[in-house]
């Protein structure tokens, strides 16, 4: 099928919410989405961005059942690794249903990848559900490591209530 990744622009925000939300859906936790469309373009589209984006689109013709033209997103930012220096981490890759198996992941990962080497980053990383065989087999197969299994690393996050907690116990200098 034709597609084409391009970078997201402002424009592209309603669509990446929309999908966003798709996503949270499949990950069994459309509750937890809070962000909006106007907070991804005030987020993503300043003059220092909190992330970047690629969308897959397709042309007219080959536009979903839904009339969406914009397909799938990989939303991705910066980090930094003190062993090995800078790093992509991807928090979403997401393809619609209707168009998955047909190179549309593989082309947005692949193009993560590309930025990735173009900034002179050292990793790209990522966190999957555990019950999610699908898209763990997907990263497997382009050779991606699966550290909870080879390291034992485990993901931790503060938030809400906890986050807040933890930041009001800071020194005051």
């Amino acid at each position: 099928m034709n597609f084409k990744i391009r970078a997201a622009t402002r424009e592209d925000c309603r669509d990446i919410s929309r999908m966003i939300m798709e996503l949270a859906v499949y990950e069994k936790m459309p509750d937890q989405v809070k962000i909006s469309h106007e907070e991804l373009e005030r987020d993503g589209f300043c003059q220092n961005p909190f992330f970047e984006c690629l969308v897959a689109e397709v042309p007219e013709e080959h536009k979903s059942k839904e009339g969406f033209t914009v397909v799938g997103y990989a939303l991705y930012f910066y980090t930094y690794s003190t062993w090995k220096g800078p790093t992509v981490y991807l928090e979403d890759l997401y393809v619609m249903p209707e168009f998955r198996g047909n190179g549309f992941g593989k082309g947005l990962l692949s193009k993560v990848a590309e930025v990735a080497k173009k900034k002179q980053c050292v990793r790209l990383q990522l966190s999957v559900l555990n019950w999610n065989t699908p898209s763990r087999d997907f990263y497997a197969a382009k050779g991606a490591q699966d550290l909870t299994v080879t390291e034992g690393w485990h993901f931790i996050r503060f938030d809400g209530q906890n986050l807040d907690n933890l930041a009001n116990e800071a020194p005051k200098n």
